[in-house]
C-alpha cells in the first residue's frame, strides 16, 4: 500500500469498522442501566441488545444487492447519517427519561428505535468496507482484510476504556456513552467522502448479477424468510405484551412466502448444499460470539460486585482478538480452516462453562480460553465461504454475516435472556433471602412468576417484580430490613445469571459437532482445497482460511 490516497481510504475504512465497535459497546455497557431505568425483565433487556443487531442483516444484505449501482460512497454517507441520528436520538432519551423520573416509556422508545438506525448503519459500513478492501489488494486479501478487521476488537478495547472511566465518574451522564461513537465516525466521514473507491470485483471479473445470486439460493432465502417473519411478529406484538390474530400470523407467512418465492423464480437456483450447511452452522457461532459478548457485562456484574467493572471482561477478550487476528493466516496454514475451527470451539465450550462457575480474578483465566476460542470464528468461517463459493463475491460473505446478525438479534440474545430469567428463579428458590419472605417460595417454586413469550416461540418464566414487591411489603412491616431484604434478593438474582452461560456452551458443541462433519466430508473428496474463480491455482497464502468479511 504505497499511494497515499489508497492508504487513506483504507484507514478510513478501518475507522468505519472501529465506529460501529463503539455502538457495540456502549449498548452493551448500558443495557443492564437501562433495564433498570425502563423496568425491564431479563428477557426484554436481551430484545433491546438484539434490536440493536439484526437490523445490520438488512442493510448488509440489502446493499450487497445494489451497492454496485448505488455506489460506496453513498453506502458511507447514508451510514455516517445514521450514526449521527443514533447520538441525537440516545441523548434526547436520556433527557426525556430524567432518570426515570420523566417519561420513561417515551425514553425507551427512542433508544428502541435509535438502536435499529444504528444497527442499519453498521451493516452498511460493513457492505462498503469488505468489497472495497477487498478489490484494493487483489494479491494479498487474507493479509489485509485480517488488518481491516482488527478495527472490530480493537474499537472495543478503546471504547470499553473509555466508558469504563467514565463509569468512575457518577455525574456523568449515560448519553455521553452512546455519544461516544460520533467522534470516529466524523474522523472516517472526513477521510472517506473525498475518496475516489475502486470499481466492484465482481463486476470486474464479469460475473453475472443471476450467478452470483444463485450461489446463495432458495435454500439461504428460506433461512433469511424465517427470522424476518419471527422479527415482523416480534414489531407486531410489542415483544410479545399483544396475542398475535391469526390472520395477522397467516401475513407474516405470507410474506416470507414472497421473498423464498420470488428469489427462487430469478435464480432458478436451489443453491449450494455446502453453503446452506454454512449458513445454519453461522447461527449458534452468532449467538456464542455476538450474544454472549454483547450481554456479558450484565451477566457477570452480579459477580464481579466491586471487585472489578465487569466490562472488563469484554475489553479482556477483545484485546486477545485484536492481537490474535493479525496472525489468523499462518495459524490457519498449521491447522487448516475447519480444523481451527473445531478447536475453537472447543475451546469456547470449556471457556463458557468456567465462565458460568467462576468467581474473583479466576474469571479473566476462564475468559482467555474463551476469548481464544472465539477469536477466529466468525473470520475463518468467512474465509471458507469465500474458498468454497468464490462466485457469490461479496454477497455469499455479507449474506452469510448478516444472517448470523439476524440470528442473534432475533432468536439468540433474546433465548440468552430467557435463560438468564431461568436461572435467576432456580437461584432465588433455593437461597436464604427467599426464604425469609413468606409466600414466595410455595412447594419448592417460586410464586412471584410472570409467564411470557418472544417471537411466539419462546416461551419463558420470570421473576413478577410487582408481586415481588407487594409480598415484602405484606410480610416485612419495618422499612429499612424490608429494603436490604429486597437489595439481598436483587443480589441472588444477579448472580444467577452466571449460571446461563453453561447452557450458552451448547451452541459451541454443535459447531463441533458440524464442523467434524465437514472435516470428514472433505477428506472423503481428497482434501480441503479452495474453488478458484480464475483459472490459475490457489497459492497459499492467497487463498488460505481465516479471511474476514463482513463482520460482527
Amino acid at each position: 500500500m504505497n499511494d497515499s490516497a489508497e492508504k487513506k481510504l483504507f484507514w478510513g475504512c478501518f475507522i468505519a469498522l472501529v465506529t460501529t465497535a463503539f455502538g457495540f459497546i456502549a449498548r452493551s455497557f448500558l443495557v443492564g442501566d437501562w433495564a433498570k431505568e425502563f423496568g425491564l425483565d431479563p428477557a426484554q433487556e436481551a430484545r433491546l441488545m438484539g434490536i440493536g443487531v439484526w437490523p445490520f442483516a438488512v442493510s448488509i444484505i440489502g446493499f450487497s444487492l445494489i451497492i454496485d449501482k448505488v455506489g460506496y460512497k453513498l453506502s458511507m454517507i447514508i451510514s455516517f447519517v445514521g450514526y449521527m441520528i443514533w447520538a441525537a436520538m440516545s441523548t434526547a432519551a436520556y433527557f426525556i427519561s430524567g432518570g426515570g423520573q420523566g417519561d420513561p416509556d417515551r425514553a425507551f422508545q427512542m433508544i428502541y428505535w435509535g438502536s435499529l438506525i444504528l444497527a442499519l448503519s453498521n451493516g452498511t459500513v460493513e457492505a462498503f468496507i469488505n468489497p472495497v478492501v477487498a478489490t484494493m489488494f487483489k494479491e494479498e486479501k487474507t493479509k489485509w482484510l485480517n488488518i481491516l478487521h482488527a478495527g472490530w476488537p480493537g474499537g472495543l478495547v478503546a471504547a470499553g476504556i473509555v466508558t469504563i472511566a467514565l463509569d468512575s465518574f457518577d455525574t456523568i451522564p449515560w448519553c455521553v456513552k452512546t455519544g461516544l461513537l460520533a467522534v470516529p465516525a466524523l474522523l472516517f466521514f472526513v477521510m472517506l467522502v473525498a475518496a475516489k473507491f475502486p470499481v466492484q470485483e465482481r463486476v470486474a471479473s464479469d460475473v453475472s448479477y443471476r450467478e452470483m445470486l444463485s450461489e446463495f439460493g432458495v435454500l439461504g432465502a428460506v433461512i433469511v424468510a424465517v427470522l424476518v417473519v419471527l422479527q415482523l411478529m416480534d414489531f407486531a406484538s410489542a415483544g410479545g405484551a399483544v396475542e398475535l390474530a391469526v390472520a395477522t400470523k397467516i401475513f407474516f407467512i405470507a410474506i416470507g412466502v414472497v421473498i423464498v418465492a420470488g428469489f427462487g423464480f430469478y435464480t432458478r437456483s436451489v443453491g449450494r448444499w455446502l453453503m446452506f450447511f454454512l449458513i445454519l452452522i453461522m447461527m449458534p457461532l452468532a449467538t456464542t460470539e455476538i450474544g454472549t459478548d454483547g450481554l456479558i457485562t450484565g451477566i457477570m456484574a452480579g459477580v464481579t460486585g466491586d471487585q472489578f467493572h465487569s466490562g472488563w471482561i469484554l475489553v479482556y477478550t477483545s484485546a486477545i482478538m485484536m492481537v490474535l487476528r493479525f496472525f489468523a493466516g499462518p495459524i490457519v496454514h498449521q491447522l487448516s480452516p475447519l480444523g481451527l475451527l473445531a478447536v475453537s470451539s472447543i475451546l469456547a465450550i470449556i471457556g463458557l462453562l468456567t465462565l458460568s462457575t467462576t468467581a474473583g480474578m479466576a474469571i479473566f483465566v476462564a475468559a482467555t480460553l474463551y476469548g481464544v476460542g472465539k477469536t477466529f470464528f466468525w473470520p475463518t468461517m468467512l474465509g471458507v465461504v469465500s474458498e468454497q463459493m468464490p462466485k457469490g463475491g461479496a454477497l455469499t460473505l455479507n449474506a452469510i454475516s448478516g444472517i448470523g446478525m439476524l440470528a442473534v438479534g432475533t432468536l439468540g440474545f433474546p433465548y440468552i435472556g430467557a435463560l438468564r430469567s431461568e436461572k435467576q428463579i432456580e437461584t432465588l428458590v433455593t437461597s436464604e433471602a427467599a426464604q425469609q419472605v413468606p409466600g414466595l417460595v410455595q412447594d419448592g417454586k417460586l410464586a412471584a412468576i410472570e409467564q411470557k413469550r418472544i417471537y411466539e416461540v419462546i416461551a419463558y418464566e420470570t421473576v413478577d417484580d410487582k408481586k415481588l414487591a407487594a409480598l415484602l411489603q405484606e410480610s416485612i412491616a419495618d422499612e429499612d430490613k424490608r429494603k436490604e431484604l429486597a437489595a439481598e434478593i436483587d443480589r441472588v438474582r444477579r448472580k444467577g445469571d452466571q449460571k446461563a452461560l453453561a447452557n450458552v456452551a451448547v451452541f459451541p458443541g454443535i459447531m463441533l459437532a458440524a464442523y467434524i462433519i465437514l472435516i470428514l466430508y472433505f477428506k472423503s473428496q481428497g482434501g480441503y482445497k479452495a474453488e478458484v474463480l480464475v483459472g490459475h491455482e490457489a497459492e497459499d497464502d492467497k487463498f488460505v482460511g481465516g479471511v474476514e468479511g463482513a463482520v460482527e
